[in-house]
């Protein structure tokens, strides 16, 4: 998305996003786009819809010259610069993240409102006039025209303006062809009031929705000149009304954080703007308060709601240690809080630049769409021309000229196609954000549609990637609580993951435990320490039989079983016999199982991809309902797996969270990187996952192919509406009139069709705080 026309970026060069102004269709869009690709080794994309373009540029170059190149083309540009409390793109001359410090104006919608406003008021007689014959008192045409003139010169001013400053570049737009047609229209009645039959004293004019045969000296087109002008006004006015819901998610995801924070300095309290924080200092964070910035607990233990982030209901857990981000709520104690990062370096900043970049971009399908956009405008005022000369040669007359002239240049305009794409990116990339899927460009739709096999990496995605204590098989006679106590006491002096699985398990069931002396770690067997007396052994079976501990039968049955089953034993021994057996294990997600049934709906083939043993491996895929095991497979080598799934002419996804994970997500077709992982993995994916669940793995795939279902539809209604409405413009079987309303309900389907990606539903039932922000 951000790659040159070689696909490579310039050396020395950077990238910049511009706040365009003045843009009123895809074929605007599409004329700057196509001024600033002339300049050598730049590569631009201009969204219509977020008012953006997204530049990369050679070094040579300065953003200066790309607001100057942008200017030629008769539009203004700026760089946006970032301010918290108006995130913006979703508004004319507006942009993610920022304003222009004047150079834009606070309420876009405003003069727009007013103009739609005065202009429906004033239409709304002469409509009933030129509709209604039993109105038509003498001298009628003359009110009309007091009342039409103004909503004509005044009210479509905006189009008049932009159609005379395309022309001064030698361009068309949407806006020529409604200039043309309201003030060919407006021109003719004038025409017809001064020079010809229409003004005298009596005149009456039936409605028809034909054109008319009627003398052109007695037609009078001012209804359909002050009408159709507003409205193309309401249609620009709800269009930017639903752009702006359409971006409502990033607006919330960034207005999340904390506006100020108590820092501590010199031992005191210091209440500051979130901004002036510095990574190291520390911050207080009460109950009900939020989190300032990504940091790490320096005091202090609660409870953090992290819903707004990560999508997820229930709040976490933190005590000293625990990394905490930025906008979550503190819901229990007080909290002492280390920033490690700040600014746009934040988890939520990087959400909202990952959304950013997804709305920007264009995927593949809107490409057809922006080319038909580019030539289309001259091409209708051509059938236009066309369609006069026809009627003409026909001998039909003027007035049917004219008036199939002035509907084909009204039907015709292309709102719809310059809006299908990019309010379908804007409304599905936000609710994505909502539930904690980021997708990092629009070209990942089209990914996801193809994808028929998805690798699933077996620990932290699938699993918890944390051993816990599963269960604990006594020998005859032993007491479990006492095993537990001792046993606990001995791993607590350990940093094993399977040591902390056994001593967590211990608090949890007995609760303090007692001091261990004199312990001893053996490499790659276990530990042993001395508790209440005891020299307590715990560990392989070999550590046990090394030193002479009897083993009986029944704890030989639990060590089978629990490696049958892909866990791991844990023999505990002491005064010369064994008398425990602990089944520690990695635990599978509790959504895993539901979700990979779900991706199998999907169509996707799922498959286990792990370096575990294929026993532990395959125990964890019967849980969740996984056929396709590959096991044992060295880190280096799951990129060579994807590769090979791919020879077999699989298209593939990869799911993952760790480092050794990143190879494979950037070499799969689709990959998703659970946001629990590491940055390397996140780095390398297209979409990646806030919450450490599965089934938002699901929840991303389904939404993705949604976005691109309605992204389909809307292209296939614009298309349709042109083709049906064009010939039916050209052969005089639409008023002028109607073509108007038509155009701008094509517009409004097409935006109204894409706000209802906002009621996607994920599968998880994962709550998120999002729609109670957008409500207030």
């Amino acid at each position: 998305m951000s790659a040159t026309v070689d696909g490579a970026r310039p050396v020395g060069g950077g990238a910049i996003d511009l706040s365009i102004q003045g843009m009123t269709c895809a074929s605007c869009a599409a004329r700057i786009e196509k001024r600033l690709n002339r300049l050598d080794d730049v590569s631009a994309a201009v969204n219509y819809a977020t008012e953006q373009a997204h530049v990369v540029y050679p070094g040579r170059l300065t953003a200066a010259d790309l607001i100057a190149e942008v200017e030629k083309a008769g539009y203004r540009a700026f760089v946006p610069q970032p301010r918290r409390e108006r995130p913006a793109g979703y508004g004319a001359g507006a942009s993610p993240g920022g304003e222009t410090g004047g150079a834009a104006p606070t309420d876009q919608n405003g003069p727009l409102r007013t103009r739609l406003v005065v202009a429906a008021v004033l239409s709304l007689p002469v409509l009933l006039l030129a509709m209604v014959p039993a109105l038509q008192f003498d001298n009628w045409q003359w009110l009309s025209l007091t009342l039409a003139a103004p909503v004509v010169v005044w009210g479509g001013f905006p189009f008049h303006r932009a159609a005379g400053t395309n022309l001064r570049h030698g361009a068309a737009t949407m806006d020529t062809l409604i200039s043309i047609g309201t003030l060919a229209a407006f021109g003719w009645s004038l025409y017809a009031l001064f020079l010809g039959h229409a003004g005298e004293r009596g005149m009456t004019m039936p409605f028809t929705l034909l054109a008319t045969r009627d003398s052109a000296a007695d037609s009078i087109y001012l209804e359909v000149a002050a009408v159709v002008t507003t409205f193309i006004l309401a249609g620009r006015y709800f269009e930017a009304r639903a752009k702006r819901r359409a971006g409502a998610a990033l607006r919330a995801l960034l207005e999340l954080g904390a506006k100020d924070v108590a820092v501590l300095r010199d031992g005191r309290e210091q209440r500051i703007p979130v901004e002036q924080l510095a990574v190291g200092e520390c911050f207080v964070v009460r109950p009900g308060e939020k989190i300032a910035t990504d940091g790490v607990v320096e005091e202090g233990s609660s409870a953090v709601d992290a819903s707004m982030i990560t999508g997820e209901s229930l709040p976490v857990e933190v005590t000293v240690g625990h990394p905490v981000t930025g906008a979550t709520l503190n819901v229990g104690g007080r909290l002492v809080v280390r920033a490690t990062r700040v600014g746009a370096d934040t988890q939520l900043a990087q959400m909202a630049k990952l959304v950013v970049a997804a709305q920007s971009g264009k995927a593949a399908i809107a490409r057809l769409a922006d080319r038909v956009s580019a030539v289309f405008v001259p091409v209708v005022i051509v059938l236009a021309v066309a369609t006069a000369t026809v009627w003409l040669a026909l001998g039909e007359g003027a007035t049917v000229a004219f008036t199939a002239a002035v509907a084909v240049l009204i039907v015709a305009c292309p709102c719809a196609l310059g809006l299908a794409t990019p309010t379908a990116l804007l409304v599905g990339s936000g609710r994505a954000a909502q539930l904690g899927i980021l997708i990092k460009g629009p070209e990942v739709l089209e990914s996801t549609r193809r994808v028929d096999t998805v690798v699933l990496d077996k620990t932290g995605t699938v699993t918890t990637g944390r051993m816990s204590l599963l269960d604990l098989v006594p020998a005859d006679g032993a007491d479990p609580d006492e095993v537990l106590r001792l046993v606990g006491a001995v791993e607590d002096a350990s940093e094993h993951p399977i040591a902390r699985a056994i001593t967590r398990g211990a608090r949890e069931r007995i609760g303090a435990l007692p001091a261990a002396t004199d312990f001893h770690s053996v490499d790659g067997l276990g530990v042993q320490a001395v508790v209440a007396g005891h020299m307590i052994v715990a560990g392989r079976r070999r550590l046990l039989t090394d030193r002479s501990v009897h083993i009986p039968d029944e704890l030989d049955l639990a060590e089978q079983a629990a490696e049958h089953d892909g866990r791991t034993p844990v023999f505990v021994g002491w005064d010369g016999a064994a008398h425990a057996v602990l089944v520690v294990a990695d635990t599978v997600k509790p959504t895993s199982a539901d979700a990979v049934h779900r991706l199998r709906t999907l169509g996707l083939t799922p498959v286990l991809l792990t370096g575990d043993n294929t026993r532990a491996a395959r125990a964890v895929a019967a849980q969740v309902g996984i056929d396709e095991v590959i096991a044992e497979v060295l880190p280096t080598d799951k990129v060579d797996v994807v590769s090979r799934l791919q020879a077999q002419g699989r298209v593939v996804a990869m799911v993952g969270d760790g480092v050794n994970d990143a190879a494979a997500l950037a070499q799969a077709d689709l990959g998703l990187a659970m946001g629990t992982g590491t940055d390397a993995a996140i780095e390398a994916c297209d979409l990646t996952l806030v919450r450490g669940d599965l089934c938002a793995a699901v929840d991303a795939i389904l939404l993705a192919r949604r976005t691109l279902a309605i992204i389909k539809g809307n292209l296939f209604w614009a298309f349709a509406y042109n083709i049906a409405a064009l010939p039916l413009a050209a052969t005089g079987l639409l008023n002028p009139l109607i073509a108007g309303a038509a155009m701008a309900l094509s517009s409004l389907f097409v935006v109204s069709n894409s706000l209802r990606l906002r009621r996607f539903q994920p599968i998880g039932g994962a709550a998120t705080r999002m729609p109670d922000l957008l409500a207030r």
